[in-house]
């Protein structure tokens, strides 16, 4: 009777990696495997850099494979997370994420391509090959204004979801990251006319004043929602975590409007 009267053996504490790992699909976790390979090639061509030398700056130089492969892999890393919260068709935001994956793997893999051939990747029309490459990158990143564009007016029509203060990040995030996509495009634009009409280097040196603000508003898609995140975690209460997320927003603005003004006035 005694025997009867024992309570069950007590169960270990589930694991809660696990359980995360168990509720990402796979195409977010084929997505999330490619961010950290691009990440990987961004930091092993920083060791290229160390040992090889050169440039940092100009259109040849180790810079590029390293910067855009830290960009591109943790921006798509932190898309594939920051849309889990849109109110979207699963199918819909699956095929947009892989679409948006394939073009990350391709930009990251011209440029770099580029880097070894110790030629520029943008705005280089010198042979067919180099024109057939600048043109893959330029279609490349029409690609994915189109897509990130979608995710943007998907977060603005239905309120994301997610813990206090993430809505307004999720948005806020990616109306800052459009404004990383339309210097980007304006970028390429100018260097395009400037190439068309013959000014090889100025159209390298046109893209200089817009620089700054494409990186500042570049990664806002991921430094708002994760600060969003990590108040949740706290025992703060949910007004001041909100404010807190608000004032953030403000001060990521006004970083992008100084790179705007900056950009303005150098163009």
């Amino acid at each position: 009777m005694s025997s009867s009267l024992q309570s069950p053996p007590r169960r270990p504490p589930a694991n809660p990696l696990a359980g995360i790992l168990a509720r990402v699909r796979p195409a977010e976790r084929l997505c999330h495997v490619t961010g950290v390979l691009l990440v990987l090639s961004g930091l092993a061509h920083l060791g290229v850099f160390a040992v090889d030398g050169g440039p940092w700056y100009g259109p040849v130089s180790w810079r590029k494979p390293v910067t855009f492969g830290l960009s591109f892999g943790l921006t798509l890393m932190a898309v594939t997370w920051v849309t889990s919260y849109l109110r979207v068709g699963e199918r819909l935001r699956t095929v947009l994420l892989l679409v948006f994956a394939a073009d990350c793997v391709v930009e990251v893999g011209g440029i770099t391509l580029q880097a070894w051939r110790r030629v520029p990747s943008h705005l280089d029309m010198e042979t067919p090959f180099d024109t057939a490459v600048s043109m893959m990158l330029a279609v490349g990143g029409g690609v994915l204004v189109v897509l990130l564009t979608v995710f943007a007016v998907a977060s603005f029509r239905h309120r994301p979801t997610g813990p206090v203060g993430m809505a307004l990040a999720v948005r806020s995030g990616f109306a800052v990251l459009l404004v990383a996509l339309a210097s980007g495009a304006a970028m390429i634009a100018r260097g395009v006319v400037l190439v068309r009409t013959g000014h090889q280097e100025a159209a390298y040196d046109s893209t200089a004043p817009l620089k700054p603000l494409h990186a500042v508003s570049l990664h806002a898609v991921l430094v708002l929602p994760a600060l969003a995140w990590l108040l949740s975690r706290t025992g703060w209460s949910q007004r001041t975590r909100w404010r807190v997320v608000a004032a953030a927003v403000g001060c990521y603005t006004a970083a992008v409007a100084a790179a705007g003004v900056w950009a303005v006035l150098t163009y």
